[in-house]
């Protein structure tokens, strides 16, 4: 060991050092720094396992593979993140003090520093590994209605960076190279300004668009059904490329007036507080349509709004087609009942028909939120900018189109064509030939296909939950 260091750094202080000598130094620097280690059990498990060899500066101090590091780190906000959070000036400066050939006096001072510098590399190059590669932050732990599938990183990725025959190769490998993230790192490093936002909001915009890049979960089948909430907008994919597109209204949001001001949220670092009616992120596969769709009335809906409608109308329930059940039953003479002062045990359901709230068609897919796209007869909210404004569901703007690409040229496409305008309607289900997989997404800024960077406010102000996540990692 002596000589190997010796010959690198050329500092006789290491002339002495001895593997023996080395491991009680080392086992109490990892003691001592396992409470702010990302991942201790980990690190402290392979240490132990590997007789406690200073792995990371044994096989990478020759050449400039050990510095190259420190540079990597340094440049962490060309990703939007503080250098910071991977210890960057700490490495820097153990590293200048380990390659100096007379930074360090001792024997005792050569193992400390040796020890304190392998920790250390250790911590960050797996938390750099893993913020690259998969995030900083997991999604799921700080959205309260975030169900999209999200790899993260195990064991086996983290304790790869043990193994890699050079670093500076490696760091290299896992710079994210797609497209949107380069574009994004371009603009970010040009500090642009985007319109209508402080420098602040711009800062922020980029930075939080950056994370959700590196997170793993974008679809990767060739055809799929994308929804950005934020932008208020559907894509059927297919081949990387847009063979439909139109818009949607979402969900309300906490944020519609910008404020920025999550009374919500709060100084919460668990987990986000949505707004109720607004729209999960999730993936799915969407497996069926109900052509002429029967409206299962939340009740959340039937007792904020419905029961209020009727008290106020006693014909409101008949002129929309709207039937009602106590405990099941259905109520033959609803208008006969006093909504103002009417109890619980109450349900309702309407008809199909073109007054119908899911419109002439739905689209099915599994989730844990009882949200679906419909069709609506409210076709002038898809004039509107800001199109946050149902219980949830997503609305589409063409339902036909949408289900002339998922069943294509076939009979069942048929049947919805006609079904759709008949005179009177019945509730008809028809299955998906291939179920298709769906995403319902959150993206503020994006380039599109013309090179040109898009950008949406931050409508549900999960913009603002993230970048508070990734703040609080500079003094957790």
């Amino acid at each position: 060991m002596a000589q190997t260091i010796y010959k690198v750094n050329k500092n006789k202080a290491f002339n002495k050092v001895t593997p023996e000598g080395f491991e009680p130094v080392f086992q109490k620097v990892l003691a001592e720094k396992k409470a702010k280690l990302a991942n201790p059990k980990l690190i402290t498990g392979f240490y132990e396992g590997n007789g406690y060899d200073p792995v990371l500066i044994l096989d990478h101090m020759e050449g400039d593979d050990l510095k190259s590091i420190t540079n990597y780190l340094q440049h962490a906000s060309d990703h939007g993140l503080d250098p910071k959070i991977f210890q960057a000036q700490q490495i820097t400066d153990l590293v200048n003090k380990f390659y100096s050939k007379d930074g360090i006096k001792t024997t005792e001072e050569a193992y400390q520093t040796m020890a304190e510098l392998e920790v250390t590399l250790a911590n960050s190059i797996i938390n750099y590994s893993n913020a690259m590669q998969y995030g900083l932050i997991s999604p799921r732990k700080i959205y309260a209605r975030y169900y999209t599938e999200t790899k993260r990183p195990d064991s086996t990725a983290m304790l790869q960076v043990f193994k890699v025959p050079q670093l500076k190769n490696f760091l290299d490998s896992i710079q994210p190279k797609d497209p949107q993230y380069l574009a994004l790192q371009k603009a970010l490093k040009s500090n642009v300004q985007v319109p209508g936002m402080s420098t602040e909001e711009s800062d922020r915009i980029l930075k939080v668009n950056l994370e959700r890049l590196r997170w793993k979960n974008k679809p990767t089948q060739s055809e799929y059904v994308i929804v950005n909430i934020a932008d208020y907008s559907l894509n059927v994919m297919k081949q990387g490329k847009s063979a439909l597109t139109m818009k949607v209204c979402v969900g309300e949001g906490r944020n519609i007036d910008r404020t920025d001001n999550l009374t919500e949220y709060d100084e919460s670092d668990k987990v986000d507080r949505p707004f109720s009616r607004e729209t999960p992120q999730l993936n799915s596969m969407i497996y069926s349509a109900q052509v002429n769709p029967v409206w299962n009335i939340p009740e959340s809906i039937a007792s904020k709004e419905i029961m209020k409608h009727a008290a106020a109308d006693p014909y409101y329930l008949s002129n929309e087609n709207i039937d009602v059940y106590k405990n099941g039953a259905k109520v033959e003479d609803p208008e006969t009942i006093d909504w103002a002062s009417a109890g619980d045990g109450y349900s309702f359901k309407q008809r199909p028909g073109d007054n119908n709230a899911l419109g002439k068609i739905k689209f099915l897919f599994k989730n844990k939120s009882s949200v679906y796209l419909h069709d609506t007869p409210a076709k002038l909210a898809f004039n509107k900018t800001m199109r946050a404004v149902s219980h949830g569901c997503v609305r589409v703007e063409k339902p036909l189109e949408l289900a002339h690409a998922l069943f294509g040229d076939s009979n069942k496409y048929q049947t919805i064509e006609t079904a759709m305008n008949e005179n009177n309607p019945e509730p008809t289900d028809l299955s998906l030939p291939r179920k298709m997989p769906v995403y319902l997404t959150y993206i503020t800024c994006w380039q599109d296909s013309n090179g040109t960077l898009q950008f949406r406010p931050d409508v549900y102000g999960l913009d603002i939950v993230l970048f508070a996540h990734m703040k609080r990692l500079l003094t957790a």
